[in-house]
């Protein structure tokens, strides 16, 4: 990229009101975890093929996960899932990810896995399967405390199949007082978030189906409890930046697990399929940040954005770095609606002019904005070209064949 090619872009967007120096800093401190599932072995129902460089062990999982941060400079922490991630000493894992110069992030029970959750996990009608769930939610926030982690992200798989299966309202209580164990038991500084799913393992109801749901039981909880809203865990056709504008605005949504999917939970890259639905899901969060209520620009401000993604056939450490550069992609261009602009057509009802004003921002050519940022950070203008040109997956290749 030429020196010309970036003014002109300079030129555009100040004549347009932006303020560059605003947009470039907000792009530097922007945070995007990365998944420590992300980096192993993963498949579908059907088949896990194996892949030589994936990671064996979740010391291999941060190893690998430093190179995204190492050539994105925006994915300093690494979310764990236990027991995938279980180690014998977790102080040796903090230390060893301090070292690679990244951090344990959120903590993921998993409550789906067991043989014993073939009927549910805290929703389970034996009260000794529900116990042993609450014990691993008791069991996570441990190791937040020991790692450091403040955030405890939480998905159940629990549901039914069949009309009169379970009794749904029993469960309901069963959830809400498995979730309370698990707050009272968290530090003051420690986030409970709350994911919802509308189908998936259970395909008749899911015990959290919606955001609804999920918002319920965080008020209910209290205000360290708050929702996290997975991109590929709705029905079609949701207008999931709908949903995050309402949570904004009750000052309820927590985070993110970003992934895109085309008719179901798909667990692909970020952006890949509607990029479109990723913008505008910046823009109401942007536009929350700019809100005159204190606590909704707080709690846009304070959102966990997370990489949720399953990479079936794609190498992991490349699929990885091009989910965080299309998500840096569509925060830059959402960075560059001119608020003010589209509040003023909205006030003369001018629906075609506040369309546009959102839609020209989502067609500007950002690369040259995203080359000029990198380099001030100090990371390459392109990640992905310097990884690939690092001989690093070359060299992991002699770890063995990798595992979960």
């Amino acid at each position: 990229m030429s020196d010309r090619e970036y003014r002109i872009f300079e030129e555009k967007q100040v004549a347009r009101g932006i303020n560059l120096e605003q947009v470039k800093q907000a792009l530097k401190s922007i945070k995007v975890e990365t998944p420590s599932w992300g980096y192993g072995h993963f498949g579908t129902r059907f088949k896990t093929f194996p892949d030589p460089r994936a990671a064996r062990n979740a010391y291999e999982k941060f190893d690998d996960a430093a190179q995204v941060q190492q050539y994105t400079g925006i994915c300093p922490s690494v979310a764990v899932h236990i027991p995938w991630d279980k180690v014998d000493d977790y102080d040796k894992l903090k230390a060893h990810a301090e070292q690679l110069g990244v951090s344990i992030g959120a903590v993921n029970p998993n409550l789906f896995q067991d043989n014993e959750y073939i009927f549910g996990s805290v929703c389970n009608s034996n009260p000794k399967t529900r116990r042993k769930a609450i014990e691993h939610l008791l069991e996570c926030v441990e190791i937040g405390k020991i790692t450091g982690s403040n955030v405890q992200s939480l998905w159940f798989a629990d549901g039914s199949n069949y009309p009169g299966q379970v009794d749904i309202r029993q469960r309901k209580a069963w959830m809400f007082e498995a979730l309370s164990e698990m707050y009272g038991a968290m530090t003051p500084d420690m986030r409970m978030l709350i994911e919802y799913k509308s189908f998936e393992p259970a395909f008749y109801h899911t015990d959290i189906a919606d955001w609804g749901m999920a918002f319920n039981l965080a008020n209910k909880l209290g205000p360290q409890a708050e929702v996290l809203v997975d991109t590929g865990h709705h029905a079609q056709g949701t207008n999931v930046e709908h949903i995050v504008a309402y949570l904004l605005d009750e000052q309820k949504l927590g985070g993110f697990h970003f992934n895109s999917r085309k008719y179901a939970d798909d667990d692909l890259i970020v952006g890949s399929m509607n990029p479109y639905e990723l913008f505008l899901i910046f823009y109401q969060i942007l536009d929350a940040s700019a809100d005159s209520n204190a606590g909704v620009r707080r709690s846009a401000e304070n959102i966990a954005y997370m990489i949720d993604q399953a990479h079936s056939i794609e190498p992991k450490i490349p699929a990885m770095i091009r989910s965080v550069s299309n998500v840096q992609t569509q925060y830059a261009k959402a960075l560059l609606i001119n608020l003010d602009e589209v509040a003023k057509a909205q006030e003369q009802q001018d629906v075609l002019g506040a369309e546009d004003a959102v839609r020209k921002a989502y067609e500007f050519d950002v690369s040259p904005l995203l080359q000029v940022v990198r380099e001030e950070m100090g990371v390459p203008a392109d990640p992905m070209k310097a990884y690939l040109a690092s001989g690093y997956a070359d060299r992991i290749v002699s770890r063995g064949e990798g595992g979960a």
